[in-house]
């Protein structure tokens, strides 16, 4: 439902759905049951959720409430919804993704089996053209954004015919280029953490670093502390996993310590996953001394910490960072580049504590061998010549008109922010259920990021996040508006 394109009937890339039309070879009931399945099949439409009702669907795509229910017995035939009694109409769960051996599922144990389906369709969308409009729910600057001639340059320096032919036929170290690897341990000891060159592990990006953390340390069964709201991809690995998640509430100044020292005297969780600077969605960055509470919860209940620091690039200098203050003693600090600079690199890498770096080491080889060294180096050098640092500088700089081009259109349209701009990302409370007010702008070629997304438990919510970046255009605020409006 969000960072996702829609296919449309005629199966061209993009996101504005084709019109109904009467003049049509087929009739209105076989458009609009292809428009919900095909929905269905791209994930846009998960297991679990409700389909608009007969009246309110007639009424959005004027037609009449038997056509509508003729489509929706089309549906049922085929085996993509079911009909409730009086609830309405489901995306069935299919089969293939009901758990080997599970008994009778509960509603709360069903909406979190289906979060991972959501966060799926996050990543799809990735890797699809995004159409013409720029997208709301977007989790990354737009590519325009990112584009740099130093980035050339640097794979050029480093793909001479010597070097090219040493790096593409061997593989590269286990650890990660050395180069890049001194370069990240001076750029995080100026931070003031001690990084060694020895510890640090390259990764084909943070997601890549994240799950290193989770398979070393972790074994299926275990509890782990998860901010929320939060990164729907987390929660999907995590429950892919076999993990039992534990939602911490994040408040502004860090996450909910209360509910920590809960957790830790019931569930003895193994680990706590936290976005300290510039959380995803809410923008929040983490104070000194809910940091201090937080490592003293770690070392008194023998749990470690893993450190997502993703949007460290477009933070704040001297921002709070747990691994700085814990000097990697309990915490794993990871992060990379693609948010800043090169998607399609999928360089990230981590910070270990040296007693773990063998064992995630071990990890890393297993899934992946090793990692592309050349674009390790080619990333060295942008690092060492400053230019990361300049352009990390001017996406700051542009990102702070955007943001508040964007949150004057937002609060013009009803939307209140229920965290303090900040970042990429906008917290915003919409007023009405955003899961079917996003099935509505998807109609119009807009796709945005309810909040149901951004909790392991799914259920309804106001909010959605929206990126500052892609909605500082006036054109989408006067369609949510108008959608917004009807859905009240």
């Amino acid at each position: 439902m969000l960072d996702a394109t829609f296919t449309h009937d005629a199966q061209e890339p993009g996101l504005q759905a084709s019109a109904l039309t009467r003049t049509s070879a087929r009739t209105l009931t076989e458009q609009l049951a292809e428009r919900f399945a095909s929905r269905i099949r791209d994930r846009l439409l998960p297991p679990g959720a409700r389909l608009p009702s007969v009246r309110q669907c007639a009424l959005q795509h004027d037609l009449n409430p038997s056509t509508v229910v003729a489509a929706y017995d089309q549906l049922i035939a085929q085996g993509l919804i079911e009909a409730r009694r009086n609830r309405g109409f489901f995306v069935r769960e299919r089969l293939s993704q009901a758990r080997p051996g599970a008994g009778s599922t509960s509603p709360a144990d069903l909406s979190r089996m289906t979060a991972p389906v959501s966060a799926a369709t996050l990543i799809r969308g990735m890797f699809h053209p995004s159409g013409g409009k720029p997208q709301p729910g977007m989790g990354v600057l737009p590519p325009q954004w990112l584009e740099s001639p130093f980035m050339a340059s640097a794979v050029r320096k480093v793909t001479s015919a010597g070097v090219l032919a040493d790096s593409s036929l061997r593989y590269g170290e286990p650890l990660g280029d050395a180069h890049l690897r001194r370069v990240l341990s001076q750029r995080l000891q100026d931070m003031g953490m001690p990084a060694d060159p020895s510890h640090i592990i390259t990764t084909v990006g943070a997601t890549h670093a994240l799950d290193i953390v989770s398979r070393t340390l972790l074994k299926p069964g275990d509890a782990v502390m998860v901010e929320e709201p939060g990164w729907a991809v987390e929660f999907a690995r995590l429950d892919a996993l076999g993990m039992r998640i534990l939602p911490v509430p994040r408040g502004a100044s860090g996450p909910d310590l209360a509910v920590m020292a809960r957790y830790c005297e019931a569930h003895s969780p193994r680990l706590f996953v936290s976005v300290s600077v510039l959380h995803n969605p809410t923008g929040y960055s983490l104070s000194p001394g809910a940091a201090h509470r937080v490592l003293q919860l770690a070392q008194q209940h023998d749990f470690h910490i893993v450190e997502d620091d993703t949007y460290g690039h477009i933070a704040p200098e001297h921002a709070t960072r747990m691994s700085v203050l814990d000097g990697l003693q309990r915490t794993f600090y990871v992060s990379g580049f693609a948010k800043i600079l090169a998607p399609n690199w999928r360089v990230g890498y981590l910070a270990s504590p040296p007693a773990w770096t063998e064992r995630l080491l071990d990890t890393k080889l297993l899934a992946t061998l090793t990692t592309p060294s050349l674009l390790e180096r080619a990333m060295a050098h942008c690092i060492e010549q400053g230019q990361l640092r300049r352009h990390a500088e001017r996406i700051r700089l542009r990102l702070d008109v955007a943001r508040e081009r964007s949150v004057k259109l937002a609060q013009a349209a009803g939307c209140r922010f229920v965290a303090e701009p900040a970042g990429l990302f906008g917290w915003v409370d919409t007023g009405v259920d955003t899961e079917p007010l996003a099935q509505r702008l998807l109609d119009e070629g807009y796709l945005i990021a309810p909040g149901a997304l951004f909790h392991a438990a799914r259920a309804p919510s106001t909010l959605m996040r929206i990126n500052f970046a892609t909605t500082q255009e006036a054109a989408f605020w006067r369609v949510f508006s108008r959608l917004r409006g009807s859905s009240a």
